[in-house]
């Protein structure tokens, strides 16, 4: 089995942006702040529901990354936070190295638990096609909400080890 590096047990960040859609298949706006429901996800999202992916995150610095790419460099592709479907945005946190079972404490109430990583492409996705690579299969990650509550731009995020 593959263990993944494990994140500074301090680890702190912020949320970048929230992004939600309320039909399936359509892009990802942004807001300001949102609620997030226990055993459910982001309220008004049309991805919301029971299950293992519930809420997915990518970093901003993930998305930064694949902006750096040269297959996008080459097709001059602007890439923005919810653009790759994920329905928070972090900064300053190291999703790519967090395992199942991990929490995410978000602002004074919300509780995350990380409970899958990466994505499987079904079909290529919108970003795919425009720039010839995704990186939310690879550094993307999902979430059950384990306590509600509001969240909003800004927020802090604390990264809590699962031991």
């Amino acid at each position: 089995m593959f263990i993944r590096e494990r994140p500074d047990p301090a680890q702190k960040g912020k949320i970048y942006s929230i992004n939600q859609s309320k039909l399936k298949g359509t892009i990802k706006e942004p807001v300001k702040k949102a609620r997030l429901i226990e055993d459910f996800g982001l309220e008004a999202d049309a991805h919301g529901g029971p299950g293992i992916r519930q809420v997915s995150l990518l970093a901003i610095e993930s998305i930064t990354k694949q902006q750096e790419c040269a297959k996008v460099k080459e097709k001059s592709v602007t890439l923005k936070a919810g653009d790759f479907a994920e329905n928070i945005t972090t900064q300053g946190v190291a999703l790519a190295g967090l395992n199942i079972g991990d929490k995410l404490n978000i602002g004074a109430k919300v509780v995350l638990e990380v409970s899958k990583i990466g994505k499987e492409c079904h079909k290529y996705c919108a970003v795919y096609y425009k720039t010839g690579d995704c990186i939310m299969p690879r550094e993307g990650i999902f979430a059950k909400v384990v306590k509600s509550g509001e969240i909003s731009i800004g927020d802090d995020i604390e990264v809590i080890k699962n031991v």
